[in-house]
């Protein structure tokens, strides 16, 4: 009887120890994931990117969730607090996020290290009107795309830091766009040098020695008043920014690593994404590739891929801007002249005015495409990556005759 009691107590405290050891285990993870500096991203398209290139070695939390409309959300209070308590808030910039624009800068007043995504790319001037946005200028002193001449050889000038990525695609010039000064619009305008994909300079990135601070801590006067937010429709900037965050994460978290094999593999999948886009639209012909969409969201990818926007049913970068009749019947005469095949609406906004205009003009369709949000899970948009392919066979679709 002895021996079974004896037994039984010794059971018991082997049970508490196991259980006491699991205790500690999970006190552990609290402990360790606690330990991880903590980034707020605000969009979910930068979200998805972000928690792509630093996997387990920050604490990523996404302030939108998919379908939302960037330029109204309202952070909760619950959100407001995440924000004002990150080690670094990523944010896209240019006023994108118009509904929280009091967070962000009271943030940044309270000493929140601010990475602007848009601060690292050659930006494009904002246009009220819809006109050819294929030629905008760049702001600042991201010169270059104005001038498109040459994609097709793209001399490639000083791209030294990224020598080694010119081995995947060769692409000089395209994700710093400090290249672009030799594109004179000639190389936007004839695609054909585009098919070969010899494209020097997509992945070589001029102007990034500056970018791991540059920009990003102090954000004092960046307004960016009459600035295109939507640099992400073009995913060679995206691989630009994301090359920067990666440069500015180790700069300014010296003693967490684990992230840049991760980050360096990513970059090469957004450099990747961008040959593959250039091949899926490679069926459109020149003479073609004209779009018209929601509101102005389509310029740095008719930038990057050769289109001409032929108009805007809301003619802003601002969804929360409103169309006139005379506008609409102005575009509506437009695209019967030009004998546009497709409006490209916003998938997280409705498209009721794309319907309307293309009841007024005959055999035109209404294509909804991941814009300015990532749809929901298990949908064509639920990663960055899925939604610009998605999009690019979406508008390739339907602009091929």
């Amino acid at each position: 009887m002895k021996k079974i009691l004896l037994s039984a107590t010794t059971f018991v405290a082997v049970i508490s120890l196991v259980l006491t050891g699991c205790g500690d285990d999970n006190n552990s993870d609290s402990a360790s994931s606690a330990d991880k500096p903590s980034i707020v991203v605000t969009t979910n398209i930068l979200g998805d990117v972000v928690t792509n290139m630093v996997g387990d070695s920050f604490n990523v939390e996404v302030i939108m969730p998919p379908g939302s409309d960037p330029h109204d959300f309202q952070a909760s209070a619950q959100q407001v607090q995440k924000m004002m308590e990150a080690d670094l808030l990523i944010v896209n910039g240019a006023n994108f996020e118009e509904g929280m624009l009091d967070v962000i800068e009271n943030a940044e007043s309270d000493g929140v290290m601010i990475f602007e995504a848009i601060s690292v790319v050659s930006q494009l001037e904002g246009s009220d009107d819809h006109g050819d946005h294929g030629g905008h200028d760049d702001h600042d002193d991201h010169e270059g795309h104005d001038d498109h001449e040459g994609h097709d050889d793209h001399d490639e000038e000083g791209h030294d830091d990224h020598d080694e990525e010119k081995d995947h695609h060769d692409e000089e010039g395209h994700d710093d766009h400090e290249g672009h000064d030799d594109h004179d619009e000639e190389g936007h305008d004839d695609h054909e040098g585009h098919d070969d994909h010899d494209e020097e300079g997509h992945d070589d990135h001029e102007g990034h020695d500056d970018h791991d601070e540059e920009g990003h801590d102090d954000h004092e006067g960046h307004d960016h008043g009459g600035i295109d937010p939507h640099f992400f429709t073009d995913p060679a900037r995206m691989a630009v920014v994301a090359e920067g965050l990666s440069e500015f994460l180790v700069a300014n978290f010296p003693d967490i690593d684990g992230f840049t094999l991760t980050a360096n593999d990513y970059v090469q999948q957004l450099r990747d994404l961008d040959a593959d886009v250039e091949e899926i639209l490679s069926v459109i012909g020149n003479n073609e590739r004209a779009l018209v969409t929601n509101h102005a969201v389509f310029a740095y990818f008719a930038d990057r891929y050769s289109f001409t926007v032929l108009g805007e049913i809301i003619p802003s970068s601002s969804t929360l801007a409103s169309a006139s009749a005379q506008q609409l019947a102005s575009l509506a005469e437009e695209i019967k002249e030009n004998n546009v095949k497709a409006i490209f609406a916003d998938a997280s906004s409705s498209d009721a005015l794309a319907q309307t205009l293309a009841a007024e003009v005959e055999g035109v369709g209404v294509i909804n495409l991941y814009t300015e949000s990532l749809g929901d899970p298990g949908s064509s948009g639920e990663s960055y990556i899925d939604m610009v392919r998605f999009n690019a066979q979406a508008i390739a679709s339907a602009l091929v005759e």
